[in-house]
């Protein structure tokens, strides 16, 4: 492990919220941090819904739900997890009770037709400098976009063959990042930049679906000589 690994501050105190945790990127997320021994509260719109997400990741694990507020007032770190559709509205609606908090926004602004997946434009650039513009009082840093979901949630995969970036503006933000992705075993938080870099991260997404189409495969990235 490099120095710049090995000096990464200790996060295994910090409770963790995922908005829009009840989708499967959210709910894989939910399961590793809790299965590294982190306080976990997934968020919906509808708190009974996230409460049905928790409970289906199984027992023993330290998740509960809850609605996006309260989500968002009682996490210490919150993951953005919610379909780009819906994304510039929640973080705006919850500009109080994010203020203060890093942000981890994962968001891909991804659209579909019969060729596959497509980077979709972005007015700030990325999703997460839209976030961080909806979020003017909040640490917004990018991460974790390229996780599958499919793998974070088999009860057969042990470690997770993975490199994130993580990319911000605040290099205390990022430090903890990447030592939060660290908390996931086999993963490793790699430093990827400025925010303002975040909208070639997001467009990525769309290279690794045809991977995995074509290879049949959950793929993820590796980053060499770190």
């Amino acid at each position: 492990m490099s120095t710049q690994h090995a000096d990464l501050p200790d996060v295994s105190g910090l409770s963790v919220g995922i908005l829009g945790g009840t989708g499967d990127q959210g709910k894989g997320l939910a399961r590793r941090f809790a299965l590294a021994g982190h306080n976990v509260i997934i968020g919906s719109r509808n708190a009974e819904r996230a409460q049905q997400a928790a409970e289906s990741l199984g027992e023993g694990l330290t998740v509960r739900g809850a609605e996006n507020a309260v989500v968002a007032r009682e996490s210490d770190l919150v993951i953005v997890a919610v379909p780009y559709d819906g994304h510039k509205a929640l973080l705006e609606s919850l500009q109080d009770e994010l203020a203060g908090k890093i942000v981890i926004d994962c968001v891909n602004p991804l659209g579909f037709d019969k060729q596959g997946a497509y980077a979709l434009p972005v007015e700030e650039g990325s999703a997460a400098q839209q976030a961080a513009a909806a979020l003017p009082g909040s640490t917004v840093v990018a991460a974790f976009h390229h996780v599958s979901a499919v793998t974070l949630l088999d009860p057969a995969v042990d470690e997770v063959d993975l490199d994130v970036l993580v990319l911000g503006d605040d290099r205390e933000a990022t430090n903890t990042v990447q030592a939060l992705a660290g908390r996931i075993g086999g993963v490793r938080g790699v430093y990827g930049g400025r925010l303002r870099n975040a909208g070639q991260v997001e467009a990525f997404t769309a290279n690794l679906i045809s991977i995995n189409r074509r290879y049949k495969a959950h793929a993820g990235l590796r980053v060499t000589d770190v």
